[in-house]
């Protein structure tokens, strides 16, 4: 049967697959498991590169975190999801390869690593932080044995670039470290390249992933040389709390009122957003206000202005000398948000709109550059980065442990 190129306009993948079963094997399929979606898509291998044909976007509903005891325990219940889709066109279960989008990995370089089973296990049992991300790894290696194919992880969440600087925190005991959702801020950042006529490794900017989780980051010559650490410095988000006071968070850890868990769902899961409004959906929040609902507007409203407020200090590293601002992700769909943010910011540098993700077609293009010889794939665990490579102060906690 012929492939039928279902290609969609960037940032609306169709809930539904459009195309019936397919045989083709020149194929590269694609897992990237978020906070509050599992996206599935399958690439042709053609000359030029990959081409999405076919996609889903398999929507989790808000009570999908309370159903299972931790995130780890979503993988039977995603994998499945999955499954269906690919048996729905992918019959033959054949294909050249599968790439996952990484999890909460220790420090490692920009790029691919190769799966292997001791990846799986560390994404699935022993992540750096629990998040739903850490599932598409082990997710895809479950499925390589049926298909017989090579697998790979792409640009994780411990993706490392911080400049030494932005490595101070304050508090010599808790350096920062970096958490960022790389995988879309590079991809998007390779767009604005094209679309300016610049070269990758020239753009300076502001990139702001908004998604379940939110990064923003200041992006120098190819490198990520700082974040707000999406999991605690960040803006809340959807379902996050973001950068909370200290002082409360200790006095609440030492209450006897909450066990850890419990403690660690309210800020990451049911924070955010949904810890005011109940709802992670940012249409229905949009919905609420729409009908005159004032403290929904209000949270929202909050939400924008701690976004704002980051744009700002991520500017201030690029010396306010930047290409643009760019805002990414599915959060960035919405026109209220987008023109508030480009109401407060837009003296700071122009801003460019890139609603959706690029996530899959990212995932796709790098494991097609390894399959083609033009990457080079990592290899686990040796790609991890030591401490004494990123830490500026590793030689003093040294001679401080004496």
């Amino acid at each position: 049967m012929e492939w039928r190129d279902t290609r969609v306009p960037h940032g609306s993948i169709p809930t539904e697959a459009k195309d019936s079963a397919m045989t083709a094997t020149d194929h590269i399929v694609v897992v990237n498991t978020g906070s509050t979606s599992t996206k599935c898509s399958i690439h042709r291998i053609d000359p030029g590169g990959p081409v999405e044909v076919t996609a889903d976007c398999i929507r989790h509903p808000d009570d999908l975190v309370h159903r299972f005891p931790t995130i780890a325990d979503q993988l039977d219940h995603r994998e499945e999801l999955v499954r269906a889709f690919l048996d729905k066109h992918l019959p033959e279960r054949k294909c050249r390869a599968m790439g996952a989008i990484g999890g909460m990995l220790p420090p490692v370089p920009s790029g691919v690593i190769e799966m292997n089973d001791e990846l799986a296990y560390f994404s699935h049992k022993t992540p750096v932080y629990q998040h739903a991300s850490n599932l598409a790894a082990p997710l895809v290696h479950r499925l390589s044995k049926d298909y017989g194919c090579p697998t790979y992880a792409v640009d994780p969440v411990g993706v490392d670039e911080m400049a030494p600087i932005a490595r101070i925190s304050g508090a010599p005991d808790f350096p920062r470290f970096s958490f960022v959702h790389a995988l879309n801020i590079r991809a998007t950042v390779r767009k604005l390249a094209a679309q300016l006529g610049k070269r990758f490794e020239e753009m300076r900017c502001v990139a702001c992933h908004l998604g379940g989780g939110y990064s923003i980051a200041p992006f120098d010559r190819g490198r990520i040389v700082d974040s707000d650490n999406r999991m605690e410095g960040a803006p809340f988000t959807p379902e996050r709390a973001g950068g909370i006071p200290p002082i409360p968070l200790l006095e609440a850890c030492f209450s006897g009122k909450y066990t850890k868990q419990e403690l660690h769902k309210k800020l990451y899961g049911a924070g955010g957003i949904y810890g005011y409004l109940g709802t992670k959906d940012i249409k229905e929040v949009v919905r609420r206000i729409k009908e005159g609902d004032a403290f929904a507007k209000f949270i929202y409203d909050a939400m924008i202005y701690q976004i704002c407020k980051e744009i700002g200090a991520m500017a201030s590293v690029l010396d306010f000398d930047m290409d643009g601002i760019i805002v990414t992700g599915g959060v960035a769909n919405e026109k209220y948000l987008a023109a508030e943010i480009t109401r407060k910011c837009e003296r700071l540098g122009k801003i460019y709109i890139f609603p959706g993700e690029n996530e899959n077609e990212a995932i796709a293009g790098s494991v097609w550059r390894v399959l083609t010889g033009a990457e080079k794939a990592m290899h686990w665990p040796d790609c991890i980065m030591k401490d004494a490579d990123i830490d500026p102060l590793y030689e003093w906690r040294k001679s401080r442990e004496k």
